[in-house]
């Protein structure tokens, strides 16, 4: 495998999707021994599913090759209608999302949250739709004053910013509290002075009630670039910022979002998490 490898280096071997499979009697690092020799090969795709076999196949290496073969052919299954996944909603979290704290004031105190929806929908003049969950203290400031500031998170965002305004609520907690003098823009309102490279002014124009959601679709007030760092995506946060959730000995379900870990068999279909109050849909099982 060795000599393979190494003729495939040779020949510019590159994009391509690489599925692993490593077998010993004890620990076998072949595995992580194969990605580092290609590692230094342009747009390579790793499966997430890796077999690792201890002498001989049992229940778990079978369940290991099951998903990897369901990865390394998930393409071809759903380009044909007889095996493709049609209601298959994590297609949603294709889609490119940002992630700002949207900063308000609700006369007393300054307040903020955390958001992954806001979207330029013209650009004569110049209109951005944010959505904020209906449970966030944010969502009330907003449609009472009409005024909010957009800040867009950078990818040196530590994970502290988002607990600090993702995972505690503005009724409850003065997030802003010993931050001393804050900037701010023409509207009064504060914007973060790290960790965001622009940052708008929004006026609401119009609300549209989404049910669980309201949508503000506002006019830019006043726009600032304040660095060149590239904008903090939903996924990078899931790869890069979020910390890894301890599941050692535990059964239940994890929030994807926060971490947050609810313990026991059934996650209740009207469950909200305590942490970022996202619902069910953003909780997978441990394991």
């Amino acid at each position: 495998m060795r000599t393979f490898i190494d003729h495939l280096t040779e020949r510019n071997f590159q994009k391509k999707t690489i599925g692993l499979i490593e077998n010993g009697s004890w620990a076998p690092l072949a595995a992580k021994t194969m990605k580092k020799m290609l590692e230094g090969q342009k747009d390579i795709t790793w499966c997430n599913n890796t077999v690792k076999i201890l002498s001989s196949m049992n229940e778990e290496n079978e369940a290991q090759m099951d998903g990897l073969v369901e990865e390394l052919t998930m393409d071809y299954q759903e380009r044909h209608e007889e095996t493709a996944h049609k209601n298959d909603f994590t297609a949603l979290f294709k889609i490119g999302y940002g992630l700002y704290v949207v900063t308000t004031n609700d006369g007393k105190k300054d307040n903020g949250l955390i958001v992954n929806t806001v979207t330029q929908v013209t650009d004569d003049p110049n209109r951005i739709a944010v959505c904020i969950n209906k449970r966030n203290y944010s969502h009330d400031i907003a449609k009472q004053t009409g005024i909010m500031n957009v800040n867009c998170l950078t990818t040196e965002t530590p994970f502290s910013i988002f607990k600090q305004y993702g995972f505690q609520s503005g009724r409850d907690a003065d997030k802003f509290a010993g931050m001393g003098e804050m900037p701010r823009t023409d509207n009064g309102l504060v914007f973060l002075p790290m960790y965001i490279n622009a940052v708008m002014s929004l006026k609401v124009q119009q609300y549209v009630d989404l049910d669980t959601h309201g949508m503000f679709i506002c006019t830019v007030e006043e726009a600032r670039v304040l660095g060149t760092a590239e904008t903090a995506t939903y996924t990078y946060y899931q790869k890069h910022i979020k910390p890894a959730p301890d599941t050692e000995g535990k059964k239940g379900w994890v929030c994807t979002v926060c971490g947050y870990i609810y313990e026991g068999d059934e996650l209740p279909d009207d469950f909200i998490c305590p942490l970022c109050k996202h619902g069910v849909a953003d909780f997978e099982p441990i394991g």
